[in-house]
């Protein structure tokens, strides 16, 4: 934990040029200190920044329940943070990040509330992320399927004690109607996860973690590629009045018209650009190599607009970052929460469109403009012709270019 001083290099005496010394004298001045500093590297900008340190020390002051270098009880924070104020509620928030400030540097006592299985839940949460290092998005996911098991799947006792092999057989065949085998998967292999960890703690018997998985097989389902009339409209919905408009307009384009995944988009940095080149150098996760892709003048056109207009002013590699505070970098899940929100915006009838059929209609119209096979798997940086061949399974048109001739009757039994 950081220690304030008086010495004019702190945090405090940078945001607060003329009254730092109020906050340095403080009760809680060292944790004030190391407050700014976590919300600066957290991105958060310089005008809420202080906002929320006023509201924290006005509430830590009030308070003689809390002193500089002891624990702080999440339940008095809670109580703290509670006041009779017209922005209420922004001391609410406020209080929420200063409570994952005082987590995540070890000095929270957390409370533990609520039923049995909320609790349980809850120290589920902290082991997949503490032991077994999930990310927020994985995390999220674990415990959507949990919630929904213990909402559904339990016995009619509503405990965990009681839990059969056969109720959650029957649990898995209510999911499979909600979802496809693939997602299916997903589904099983959290509930796993859950119950091995129950049963390793004595809240189940063990051996319910064993649980039979669907098969997938590849190239089973129909390809999701959008018609490229469709594609055009999408972007052309963008009215790039906005910096928001100006980003997400980049981000679609360089998917639709360069075939980059999400997490492709979301690794890309400022000189992944090399702009002398006209080149783009792309990581490709998912294959651990690097693609260098050519860029068109439209396109560095483009990304100079939104680096003169849209990007927040930060120091941050990345090339495309969230537009409010706390800036950071923008993720994968982020890249695809931008699809889904234009296309929700657009008013396209999209329904059961992914991120991924922008890829799909990239690969489909190089194929339509006669671009061998090969050539679209290196642009889009597949190691086998088998994983591009997913991306062109079903053309109807060119199918009927390439039909043969049907037969002429044949008479008296014998072919001409």
């Amino acid at each position: 934990m950081a220690s304030s001083s008086t010495t004019g290099d702190t945090m405090l005496c940078d945001l607060f040029p003329r009254f730092h010394e109020r906050y340095e004298r403080s009760r809680c001045g060292a944790e004030l200190e190391a407050f700014a500093g976590w919300l600066a590297g957290h991105g958060h900008l310089r005008h809420p920044l202080r906002l929320h340190l006023r509201r924290v020390k006005e509430v830590l002051d009030r308070s003689d329940r809390f002193k500089s270098g002891e624990m702080f009880r999440e339940e008095d924070l809670r109580e703290a943070f509670i006041v009779s104020k017209a922005d209420a509620y922004l001391y609410l928030c406020t209080g929420r990040i200063f409570t994952r400030f005082l987590a995540a540097t070890n000095q929270l006592v957390a409370m533990e509330h609520g039923d049995a299985l909320s609790i349980l839940c809850r120290r589920y949460q902290r082991y997949m992320a503490e032991v077994r290092g999930l990310s927020a998005q994985s995390l999220k996911h674990h415990g959507s399927t949990v919630t929904d098991f213990l909402a559904r799947g339990l016995p009619s006792d509503g405990s965990l004690c009681n839990l059969t092999a056969g109720q959650i057989e029957t649990y898995i065949q209510l999911k499979s109607k909600e979802n496809s085998r693939a997602s299916l998967q997903h589904v099983i292999a959290h509930l796993r996860a859950f119950l091995r960890y129950c049963a390793d703690h004595g809240e189940v018997t063990g051996g319910l973690d064993v649980i039979d998985t669907p098969r997938v097989y590849r190239g089973e389902l129909p390809p999701r590629a959008l018609d490229w009339t469709t594609v055009r409209k999408l972007l052309a919905s963008i009215r790039r009045r906005s910096s928001r408009d100006w980003r997400d307009y980049a981000i679609l384009h360089l998917m639709a018209y360069y075939g980059l995944r999400p997490s492709e988009v979301a690794s890309l940095r400022l000189d992944s650009i090399d702009w002398k080149a006209s080149t783009l150098r792309v990581e490709q996760r998912k294959t651990r190599s690097v693609l260098i892709l050519p860029l068109v003048d439209r396109t560095l056109r483009l990304l100079r607009r939104y680096l003169l207009v849209a990007r927040p002013n930060s120091d941050l590699p990345q090339l495309f970052l969230r537009i409010r505070s706390p800036i950071k970098a923008l993720r994968h899940y982020g890249v695809i929460d931008v699809f889904r929100y234009r296309v929700h915006k657009s008013g396209l009838p999209l329904d059961g469109a992914s991120s991924y059929s922008l890829r799909h209609a990239f690969a489909m119209r190089l194929l339509r403009r006669g671009v061998g096979v090969k050539a679209i798997g290196d642009l889009l940086g597949h190691r086998s012709l088998e994983a591009t061949c997913v991306y062109l399974r079903i053309d109807v048109d060119m199918l009927r270019t390439v039909g043969l001739p049907v037969p002429a009757p044949v008479h008296g039994g014998r072919h001409d």
